[in-house]
Order: structure tokens, then sequence, then C-alpha cells
């Protein structure tokens, strides 16, 4: 097939155009930037355009089909040429289910935990040497691509994200796969920008529960009250597999899994993961792997990246950064910080970046969330609000959001670094939570802090 990407450069986008190449198709993309690692990793693979910008001549008859990227607007020049060459369009998701039609579709649904659950499924099938086509949203390592698309693979696990597939397909990408096995780990609004009220973004996963295929499986965190109700209310005909947080203790620093052939010390910690390690083992176990081959494997797991991820460490201090952004994720990792390291000063960081979290309305979602932290900052960028073309939060409205007497506010990126540089890291845990760079934070410079 011959296939062309607009907006190319996204980091989904660019790992289906790879594992499409890899796959022996005739690729071609176009976007209007490109940023690494997408830049280099398309130039490694002969895929990167020549120029940026959008080209209506690449549009041509010959092209079997179009892949259409969130990225590009509803006026994209190239999108208006395919659409009068009546050429066929698909969204991301929506060719990603037309590549598994004959598969058996495994999906990871949930606000939270999606793509460490995703990597902890795929590191164990990985470890027992057990083929299959996946779609996940980071880099894992042992895994080259993000993406991986064959013809002979008999399962695919996809990652469920529940935005929306692309700028002519509002439905979120989730409900496009209809899953022969799903998971749900956890229900907390977000996207509001899409999803106005909460219960406009539940029904979003209940219109996914019912999208499985009849006689399917679903995995669900039952501790989850919100998503226990979704799935145990459904009336669709699958079966349903409760999981919760299974037995642990901490020891040392160290989180041991207590199992029926022993202690397993694990690499991960805090409740959300130990919650994410039980729903994938259910996964795991509907797709050939026994418990203490589940076991075996998940002991050596080091998570996903971005994802309370260990980025530093000597024996007075730690420093972890993670992809939390909405409240409940921001509220599930400083828990499990200062749970695993009880007996230092736990100093969270936290960036609003999102255009959920720079919301004067939304910000009320965040109370409490950053409390088990000893010392507690959250940093935004005016620039970003500007952006997002919303109306100018305030230091005032963030702190009586997180009703938190001492939270320290940043609005300028160099005070926010001056601020880091100066604490006395001793005896601590550093937590820095963002989908952003903190107005362009060296973290590679902030190691050498300690």
């Amino acid at each position: 097939m011959n296939i062309h990407f607009i907006a190319i450069g996204g980091s989904a986008m660019h790992n289906l155009a790879i594992a499409l190449y890899q796959k022996g198709y005739q690729v071609s993309g176009s976007d209007d930037t490109i940023h690494n690692p997408s830049k280099s990793r398309l130039e490694k693979y002969g895929l990167l355009p020549k120029e940026f910008g959008w080209f209506p001549e690449k549009i041509t008859s010959d092209l079997d089909a179009i892949i259409l990227g969130m990225h590009a607007k509803k006026d994209n020049p190239e999108l208006l040429k395919a659409q009068k060459l009546g050429l066929k369009i698909y969204s991301y998701p929506e060719f990603l289910y037309e590549q598994s039609k004959n598969k058996t579709r495994v999906v990871i649904g949930g606000s939270h935990g999606k793509t460490t659950i995703t990597s902890m499924i795929l590191h164990v099938l990985n470890y027992h040497e057990k083929e299959v086509d996946y779609m996940v949203g980071a880099q894992l390592e042992g895994f080259e691509t993000m993406v991986h698309l064959t013809e002979e693979n008999d399962f695919i696990v996809l990652e469920g994200d529940e935005y929306l597939s692309s700028p002519i397909d509002m439905r979120p990408k989730f409900h496009l796969y209809k899953p022969n096995i799903a998971l749900l780990s956890g229900i907390a609004w977000d996207h509001i920008n899409v999803f106005p009220t909460f219960e406009n973004y539940t029904d979003q996963f209940r219109i996914f529960t019912n999208s499985m295929v009849h006689g399917g499986s679903m995995i669900y965190n039952e501790e989850d009250i919100i998503v226990k109700d979704v799935v145990e209310s459904s009336e669709n005909h699958i079966k349903k597999y409760p999981y919760t947080t299974p037995k642990h203790f901490i020891e040392n620093g160290i989180t041991y899994l207590e199992t029926s052939e022993g202690n397993l010390p694990l690499e991960v910690f805090g409740n959300h993961n130990l919650q994410n390690l039980a729903g994938a083992k259910w996964i795991c176990q509907h797709m050939g792997v026994d418990e203490d081959g589940f076991y075996e494997a998940i002991a050596s797991f080091s998570g996903a990246s971005k994802r309370l991820e260990k980025i530093a460490e000597n024996k007075a201090t730690v420093i972890f950064k993670d992809f939390a952004h909405s409240p409940s994720k921001v509220a599930a990792t400083t828990k499990a910080v200062k749970n695993q390291y009880k007996s230092r000063t736990v100093l969270a960081c936290l960036e609003l970046h999102t255009y959920s979290s720079l919301n004067a309305t939304f910000l009320a979602e965040y109370k409490g969330a950053l409390d088990p932290a000893d010392k507690a900052v959250v940093f935004y960028s005016p620039d970003a609000v500007k952006i997002k073309q919303l109306e100018e939060v305030t230091k005032e409205q963030i702190a009586a959001a997180f009703e938190r007497d001492d939270l320290i506010i940043y609005t300028n990126p160099q005070e926010f670094k001056d601020f880091l540089y100066r604490q006395n890291l001793d005896n601590t845990a550093l937590l820095l939570m963002s989908s952003g760079n903190y107005g362009g934070l060296d973290l590679e410079e902030l190691k050498t802090m300690i």
C-alpha cells in the first residue's frame, strides 16, 4: 500500500509511519514542524519530509490511503485535496483497527495508568518471547518503536486513549477498537475542553465498554467506584473480572509483593502501580502467561518512560520525573513517593501545563493533591495560558484551589530554577511532575545537584 501521513511528526503518528515502513508499505508524509525525537527517528528511516509545510501536490490518486493526525486542521490544504479526490482518509485509531480486524484486540483504557499497564504487559510478553503487535504511548526499554504491526501475530495490545481521533472524526480513539479483551484502570475527569462535564466524560467509558465484542472479557479496577459502576451496569454480554490492590509491604525503601511463592521485590512502587500490576496480570493470563510466569517477568519491570521515572539517586537523595498532570495522577504519585520514602523530605513540584490544569474552573479538582508532600511547589507559565487562549490564572486562584497554606507558586522559569538549586536535597525525594518542561529546565544539569 501507498500511504501518506498528514501531520507525520506527532509522537503516535511517526511511530505508525515507521511501523508501516517496516511492514513494507510505501510511506510519505508532511508536517509544518517536527521536533526530536520524531525528527531524528523519521530521518533514520528516510521518512523525514524534505521541507516542512503542507503541499497539496503530494496528494494524488496513486495514494491508497491518507492517515490524518490531530495536529492538522480541518482546512489543511492536503486534507482538502484528498477529500476532493475522494481518497480514503483514516484517523490513527481507525487505521489501527483496519490493521487488526482479524486479530484478538486487547485494549487498555482508563484516565490513568494506561501506558504503565500496557508497558507491563509488553514487558512480560517480551520476557517470555511471545510475539504480539502493539501500540503504546511511551518508548519502552527493549522495544525499538511504540507501534509494531505484522500479518502473522494473533494478538494486538493497544493503549486506549479517550481523546478525539482526528480533526474530522470527533469520536474518542478507544471507541474505534472494538476489543475482545479490555481493561479499565480508573476514571477521573480529564480533557475538559472536549468533555465539558464529568458525566459526559464518564459516558465515553460506558460507550467503550458497550463497544466490546459479545463474549469478550473486561478486566476492571473495582476499587474505583466509577469504573465499578460503568462495568457492572453494562448490559453488554461480556465476562467481567474485577481486580484490587494486591497485598504488599515496604521495607528499607523497597516494595515487596506478597505471592504464593514468597515475597517478591519490585522496582516500581505506589498503590496505583500495584493496581496497575494486578490488572496487567489478569491480561497476561488471558494471553497465555500463568501467574508464576508473570511474577518472574514483572520483577524486572522498572517502569515506563516518564512514569515515576528515577532519573538520579545517591545515598541521600533521589529524583523522580513523572508525566502526572491530572489531579488524580498528581495525588496518586505524590502519595506513592511519600509512602515509599517516609523518613525523607518529599519535595513535590508540579507544572500546570495542560488545557484542563490551566482552566480556572477545573483548578478546584486539585484540592489536596499535593498534601502528602512535605514541601509543595506549583509552577505555571503565563505564556502557556495565552497560547491556549484561556483566561489568566492568578496565584491566588491556585493557592485557593490546592488549599495548602504553605504552597510555593512560581510563574517565572528562572525563579523556579533558582529555587530548586537553592535547596539542600540531603535526605530528600524530589518529585518533578509535568507534561511540559518547566519553561526549559535542564534535567541533566539538575542531576549534578546531588
